[in-house]
């Protein structure tokens, strides 16, 4: 069992990282540092959206953007954390 929640510890660690990527690439793309035409930044960053928009997108129809600013990413790590915290809070104490 414990096996079971180090997967889901690294799984959830995996996927924090990858909304950090993506919202930093959003971030370079927004303020023009990298171009979107460059076949290895339109690879990431579709890969990047494949991957968090069906988690971002009913976080982001609740939340709207505020100031310009979307907090979706930010709202999901927060909620991973919570979620990976009770899971070894559980298993572990």
């Amino acid at each position: 069992m414990i096996s079971l929640a180090l997967l889901v510890y690294w799984v959830f660690e995996i996927y924090i990282w990858i909304l950090i990527a993506s919202a930093i690439l959003s971030w370079l793309v927004a303020f023009d540092v990298v171009n979107r035409r460059n076949p290895f930044v339109a690879k990431a960053g579709l890969f990047l959206h494949q991957v968090t928009d069906p988690v971002l997108r009913p976080i982001r129809r609740v939340v709207p953007l505020i100031g310009g600013v979307d907090f979706a990413p930010l709202i999901v790590i927060l909620l991973l954390w919570f979620i990976r915290n009770l899971l070894f809070e559980y298993f572990f104490y």
